[in-house]
């Protein structure tokens, strides 16, 4: 199961700061900041792989010719990977250690790297896809070890002070990733060209994980472990806590309540399916018995894994912050690869360039802009009330960027900046107070960012039938149940309890 960073013991509580110079230093002497400085590498790279993704749509529709629902596919493409990739990421750092996990991720990282150089002269939809999903495989490896892992290097006290200054380079690797991206996918003028310049990036991504590779080799990566999270006995040791079984008529609930909620995912997810077997040009017959085969195979093994964890999945802020999850990466995956097409539609004159360079500077600045102050209002505020205020906020702001205009420019970019804290956020808030289920409740999590997947395909198909203005009514209402999780948190946590 994955690693997961360790849960705020309670969420209203103010930050403790490690003591002088005990930032990176363990209990023993040893001093870790060179390890952690290493470490901040990986953050830099999976945010620049992830900054590039986002201009990619409006690449591959000019390119190759394809609708805004199809260019959808590349989010699809990348979740997918975030999605299957989470578990055995966590099972992978668990065999081979940290240095193993991080040595098979930048592996994938670079493999996918180099495909897409050889896509790039094929010049197929599929192909590039293909290279996305290796590409998010390793990006997965890294995040579900790297953030884990930064805890540990050092005081316990320091975690998240470490863990926010790792996330400030994944944000300055957002921010570079469609300048530079941008910069040689859309200077050129014809569309072979232009797939042609994509190799160029990617190029050098597989050059510098190369170069990282030797380096981890090489580099000491001690195996350290985050205490253990579980209950402890008035003697000292720790316990496993009592196995809870949902009774007949509430597994009859259970399995009702999981019924719909495949349900409405089979409305999402059957288009996109579709929209593959076209794209890859498979048997059009064996997609009806594979769709039903895998959201059948899909629900039956969600009923297991829900009816053995049940004392888990029936504390409310973790099931509904599971859902909070989804809806959130949901509506930032959305908001993110369709940014450059908002831009040009709503000022025509701008260049795919010039859209793409906003998205990093502009869109991604107020990312990282958003996340240092966030950090700081966290530290003094309720993070629930912070949450439920930030999300409220982003749904004025979407529904202002559907009226479009200059207000809808600025109240789109704005976004960014209150989107900025919502994931960790999120996170911390659903995993909180797990005990021995926290693990499992973090692998859950992670894998609910396959929300990612299905946001940007919807918001396409809306795009292609309205306008790229319509579209943001999809964000909007994620935004608004959002909020709503906020708001409830203090009382779906007093009913956890409770429960």
């Amino acid at each position: 199961m994955a690693f997961s960073p360790a849960p705020i013991s309670n969420p209203d509580d103010s930050k403790a700061s490690p003591a002088g110079g005990g930032l990176f230093r363990l209990p023993d002497g040893r001093s870790l900041a060179l390890t952690f400085s290493l470490v901040t590498s990986l953050f830099f790279l999976w945010g620049f792989c992830n900054g590039m993704i986002d201009i990619l749509n409006k690449h591959f529709q000019d390119t190759l010719h394809i609708s805004k629902e199809q260019s959808g596919l590349v989010q699809f493409a990348n979740y997918l990977g975030y999605f299957l990739m989470a578990i055995p990421a966590g099972l992978l750092a668990r065999w081979f250690g940290y240095k193993g996990g991080i040595l098979t991720g930048l592996v994938l990282i670079g493999s996918g790297a180099c495909w897409l150089v050889h896509a790039a002269g094929l010049g197929t939809y599929s192909s590039f896809l293909l290279g996305l999903f290796v590409i998010a495989a390793g990006m997965t490896c890294l995040e579900t070890i790297a953030n884990p892992y930064t805890t540990v290097l050092g005081a316990p006290r320091g975690a998240a002070t470490r863990i926010n200054m790792a996330q400030t380079f994944n944000g300055v690797g957002w921010i570079l990733g469609p300048v530079i991206g941008g910069h040689f996918v859309f200077s050129a003028t014809s569309g072979t060209a232009a797939a042609g310049q994509l190799g160029i990036p990617y190029l050098c991504i597989a050059a510098f994980v190369f170069l990282l590779l030797v380096v981890f080799v090489l580099a000491p990566v001690p195996d350290l472990h985050a205490a253990d999270d579980r209950p402890q006995n008035a003697d000292g040791p720790a316990t496993k806590a009592a196995s809870v079984v949902p009774g007949l008529p509430v597994l009859v609930l259970v399995a009702a309540a999981l019924a719909l909620v495949w349900g409405l995912l089979y409305f999402f997810i059957a288009p996109i399916l579709a929209l593959v077997w076209t794209l890859l040009q498979w048997p059009p017959g064996t997609l009806v018995p594979i769709k039903w085969t895998l959201v059948v195979a899909a629900y039956v093994g969600s009923l297991i894994v829900v009816s053995r964890h049940w004392d888990m999945f029936r504390r409310s802020h973790f099931t509904l912050g599971v859902a909070a999850q989804f809806l959130y990466v949901a509506a930032q995956t959305g908001i993110f690869s369709f940014c450059v097409n908002y831009v040009i539609e709503n000022d025509p004159s701008t260049t795919p360039a010039h859209a793409s360079a906003l998205l990093g500077v502009v869109g991604f600045g107020l990312f990282t802009l958003g996340r240092a102050c966030g950090s700081f209002v966290i530290s003094q505020a309720s993070p629930p009330r912070v949450l439920a205020a930030y999300a409220a906020i982003n749904v004025l702001l979407t529904a202002v960027a559907m009226a479009g205009g200059m207000p809808g420019l600025v109240a789109m970019f704005a976004t960014f900046f209150f989107m900025s804290v919502m994931y960790p956020t999120i996170f911390a808030l659903g995993i909180h107070g797990l005990g021995d289920h926290t693990k499992l409740g973090s692998s859950l999590i992670v894998m609910s960012i396959v929300g990612g997947a299905i946001a940007p395909p919807f918001m396409g198909r809306i795009a292609d039938a309205h306008s790229m203005h319509a579209g943001f009514c999809v964000p909007l209402v994620c935004f608004a149940l959002i909020a709503a999780y906020g708001t409830a948190w203090h009382r779906l946590e007093k009913a956890s309890k409770a429960g």
